[in-house]
């Protein structure tokens, strides 16, 4: 009797908390559709779309700037390493390297051939101290070794400049040393000659004396006729001996194409627009 008294109980009680379960799913499945009905379909829709638009976009955004970045960086890099390349790989020779110094731009560049040559260095050996090692410094033979003092390296540095400028004085009036100073004239390397009359024509280098330390070097302009001092105060240090008395003048003669017409404008001193007598001057 208890048993069954409580089956009953049992079955009353779950009909009594849920008579019709059916029911109450089908009210469920109602009020869904209706807040689905209710509700825009166009945000669902929108919200993915958006979702879509920025996992599409941000990405792609963020792999191109890091695209964009390393190839500026690999570009910088790589910048970097051609001008260290070109630096370290800068091994110009003794020679370029004097000729490429600031005030030294009314001199060639000399053969290597020509210096070579002892027939071409006759008579420099008893003037130049220390001459073998400076001429073994203008060829780079690298002859110098670590034992050699630092006062001595210098000497010998200063010799090899005197050396050469007197071997460029040498060089500049054979036929080699001629067309490659015409290359530079034409170029006006060797500066204009201030005269106004003159209307800015390229002057060429000369010394005042063929001995060294005996005057510094000068400018000479074809058209005057007239010597003046370079306007680079650079040059003005520069030895007269290492272009000499008489290369100008040969290279007028062996070039008469460059000697340009003699200047006809002369200034004309005046007072109150009278000349003045030549008495007065």
């Amino acid at each position: 009797m208890l048993k069954t008294g409580s089956k009953s109980r049992d079955r009353t009680g779950r009909s009594g908390a849920n008579p019709n379960p059916n029911s109450n799913a089908g009210s469920a499945v109602e009020s869904i559709s209706r807040a689905s009905s209710k509700a825009p379909l166009s945000t669902t829709s929108g919200k993915k779309r958006s979702d879509s638009t920025l996992t599409s976009v941000h990405p792609k955004s963020k792999e191109a700037k890091l695209k964009n970045k390393s190839t500026t960086e690999l570009s910088e890099l790589g910048s970097e390493e051609t001008d260290l390349s070109t630096s370290e790989g800068d091994d110009s020779s003794w020679i370029s390297w004097f000729c490429g110094l600031r005030g030294n731009e009314l001199l060639c560049e000399v053969d290597e051939d020509y210096i070579q040559d002892d027939f071409n260095l006759c008579g420099l050996q008893g003037l130049i101290p220390f001459y073998d090692y400076a001429v073994d410094l203008i060829l780079d033979n690298d002859c110098l070794s670590g034992d050699t003092y630092s006062e001595e390296h210098s000497e010998i540095e200063s010799a090899a400049e005197l050396l050469y400028g007197l071997i460029h004085a040498r060089y500049i009036v054979t036929s080699r040393g001629l067309n490659a100073m015409h290359e530079k004239y034409k170029k006006a390397d060797f500066g204009r000659c201030p005269r106004v009359f003159c209307e800015g024509q390229p002057c060429l280098p000369v010394g005042t004396s063929d001995v060294p330390d005996n005057g510094s070097v000068k400018v000479y302009c074809p058209k005057c006729e007239d010597v003046y001092f370079p306007r680079c105060k650079y040059q003005s240090n520069m030895d007269g001996a290492y272009i000499g008395t008489t290369f100008p003048h040969l290279y007028l003669m062996t070039y008469p194409s460059a000697k340009p017409p003699a200047a006809v404008q002369h200034y004309v001193p005046k007072v109150f627009g009278f000349k003045l007598h030549k008495g007065s001057k």
